[in-house]
């Protein structure tokens, strides 16, 4: 919304210049927004649609229409900083959504109005404020000082509810702060992996490991979050009190003492991606080399003429090799299977000052570029994900679109490694695209290329104390082993004992590898217990982090403001209701690509179940989390406290 007193002091030349850096069809929305002149929606000036995962920066638009939106821009944003009020100050529903059709190039259904008109800031999201109930006094804990649990403490301290955060780590960041390996960073766009009220002026369209953990600190600092978190406190266990309708929280400090907390609420925010899986190959201690798993990159590594082995080819490996290539002596690559990788023309672009000034000095110019940013990387891509019974070509891809991006993915492979029919045999996937997470070329089919680089598409069987075997029998010597072999991503909440109202802990109740909660949130057996990043709730098609995140948090500030305004003392969710939702969610997996037998990926358990990834469509979950409904919940009025 653009608010009456907003118009600032304009320079009008730094505005000519500064437009000829912005993303043109944002530029386009905001003119019609401003002006209302529906000449800007002739055919004429309607945007392409975007080419793969780019954000479409010219709108495959000819050189003289750009120039013609560009000076339309200009008149029309100098024009509301003298005084002129814009045509359109609020959007909202159809109206909304045809211009977004109409700059996108292509449909977006409309249902996605008033998610976008939330995005756009066009509609208030206001986060829950519970009062004290009478009957209990209101506290929680948080575990997880990565941009989950921050996002937990921010949103409890303003509603006023008292807490601590519990954070094995010295500083905040969570796995941004653990991850600090060469290369590390988004793979999605900058301004969709930030908090929707907390900006910033990223220098890259997609954030590298330093800056997105200086953003995750400045948020620290923004809002004092700091000053609620216990540093270097390892959460072991946590066990509910029925009796007294309480988490009891142990926890082990960096000098092996043990703490004990307490509190009626407890929010995981552990994540998925902060426990390093090492595979059990034999021999790992027998290496007289230097051997790591990427997440636990040493300070003082010095790669400089040494032979490198990188175990692994998925997305740590692919930000790991580029980065090193031209600094070791040797690169070996160990890939058990390839992956599909998406061009992207600005992945190590800068952002740039034009845009920059941009956003901070004209108004909807960042509602419509985050907008036009969440439409490509989010939810876009979801209908061609599904299984066609009817394709009759069922191994390389699902449906006929999908058989599009094989071929498009598949022209982009053999065009980047053009006269090398052997890397082509090698990279080329088998399995449909998509059914593993989408990668973004960053340099990894030109590191393939360099003459100090190999690409080994055989598993390794064993560590030996100077290199490695393949399962050809093969030898490999290395000074350093890397490797970039994932996280237990199936096993929620590892290694805690969590445990329930019943005395069972949650391995007990899902198994190792099986985890399973209504909403990704929240379990039965265990009231009052919320999970953040739970089963079901990473994005496979796409997407960000971060909006999860958001939808979860309202979701469970809400089921805390109906608890102090009811004075329940304990809320535990029906165990008929998450096993619907359980049976939902398999059932839509069923028919997508990810349980397509011909790829493994780590959104699946050891039982093909997939259990990480979520099968709806983020606008899908935004509904479902919007409000929470105490009848999914047994629910216990508070008993009094002890005086």
């Amino acid at each position: 919304m653009i608010r009456a007193s907003a118009a600032p002091a304009l320079d009008t030349a730094r505005l000519t210049t500064a437009v000829r850096g912005g993303n043109v069809p944002t530029l386009l929305a905001v003119t019609y927004q401003l002006t209302g002149d529906r000449r800007w929606l002739d055919e004429r000036y309607r945007p392409t649609r975007s080419r793969g995962m780019d954000d479409n920066q010219s709108g495959g638009l000819s050189p003289e229409v750009q120039d013609e939106i560009r000076a339309g821009f200009v008149e029309a944003v100098t024009d509301w900083a003298a005084g002129r009020a814009p045509a359109h100050a609020l959007l909202e529903g159809e109206e909304l959504m045809s211009l977004m059709d109409f700059v996108m190039g292509e449909p977006v259904p409309h249902e996605f109005g008033p998610m976008m008109g939330e995005i756009m800031g066009f509609t208030a999201d206001e986060p829950a404020r519970p009062a004290p109930a009478s009957g209990m006094h209101l506290n929680a804990l948080v575990i997880g000082a990565g941009a989950a649990g921050m996002l937990a403490s921010h949103r409890l301290a303003e509603a006023g509810v008292e807490h601590l955060v519990l954070e094995k780590n010295t500083q905040v960041g969570g796995s941004w702060w653990e991850n600090t390996y060469p290369g590390a960073g988004v793979d999605t766009p900058s301004y969709l992996y930030s908090y929707s009220f907390f900006q910033r002026d990223w220098s890259t369209h997609f954030g590298k490991r330093d800056e997105v953990q200086e953003y995750l600190e400045d948020f620290a600092r923004a809002f004092d979050i700091d000053q609620r978190i216990r540093f270097g406190t390892e959460v072991t266990s946590a066990t509910y009190d029925s009796a007294h309708q309480l988490w009891t929280v142990r926890a082990t400090g960096t000098d092996g003492e043990e703490s004990v907390f307490t509190a009626n609420i407890l929010i995981s925010a552990v994540g998925l991606l902060n426990r390093p899986k090492i595979p059990p190959l034999p021999g790992l201690d027998r290496f007289s080399g230097t051997l790591f798993h990427s997440a636990q990159w040493p300070d003082d590594i010095d790669l400089a003429g040494k032979r490198v082995a990188l175990v692994g080819a998925g997305a740590s490996a692919m930000q790991i090799g580029p980065a090193i290539a031209d600094n070791v002596a040797s690169l070996t690559v160990f890939q058990r299977s390839p992956q599909w990788i998406a061009p992207n023309d600005v992945y190590f672009e800068p952002v740039g000052n034009d845009i920059h000034w941009l956003i901070d000095n004209v108004p909807l110019y960042y509602s419509w570029y985050r907008a036009r940013l969440s439409w490509i990387f989010n939810d876009k891509v979801h209908p061609t994900l599904q299984v066609d019974p009817e394709w009759t070509e069922p191994e390389l891809s699902i449906n006929r679109t999908n058989h599009g991006h094989r071929e498009f993915y598949t022209r982009y492979l053999t065009s980047q490694l053009d006269g090398r029919p052997d890397l082509i045999a090698k990279c080329l996937p088998d399995y449909p695209p998509f059914g593993k997470r989408m990668l973004l070329d960053n340099g990894w089919y030109a590191m393939l290329q360099k003459d100090n680089v190999d690409l080994v598409t055989h598993a390794v069987t064993q560590i030996t104390e100077d290199g490695l075997t393949d399962d050809t029998g093969r030898q490999h010597r290395f000074d350093v082993i890397i490797l970039a072999t994932g996280f237990h991503t199936d096993r929620l909440l590892y290694p805690m004992d969590v445990v329930g109202r019943s005395g069972r802990t949650t391995r007990e109740v899902w198994g190792e590898h099986d985890a399973r909660a209504y909403l990704g949130i929240t379990v039965p057996d265990f009231p009052n217990l919320f999970i953040m990043t739970g089963p079901n709730t990473a994005l496979g098609h796409g997407g960000s982090f971060i909006t999860m995140l958001e939808c979860q948090i309202r979701y469970i500030m809400d089921v805390i403001t109906q608890m102090a305004d009811g004075d329940l003392g304990a809320v535990e969710c029906r165990s008929d209701v998450c096993e619907r939702y359980v049976e939902s969610v398999d059932d839509a997996h069923s028919k997508m690509v990810w349980t397509h037998p011909g790829m493994n990926n780590w959104y699946r358990n050891e039982d093909g179940r997939v259990v990480a990834v979520l099968p709806w469509r983020i606008i899908d979950y935004w509904n479902m989390t919007r409000t929470a409904d105490l009848g999914d919940y047994l629910t216990e009025e508070a008993v009094p406290k002890a005086e």
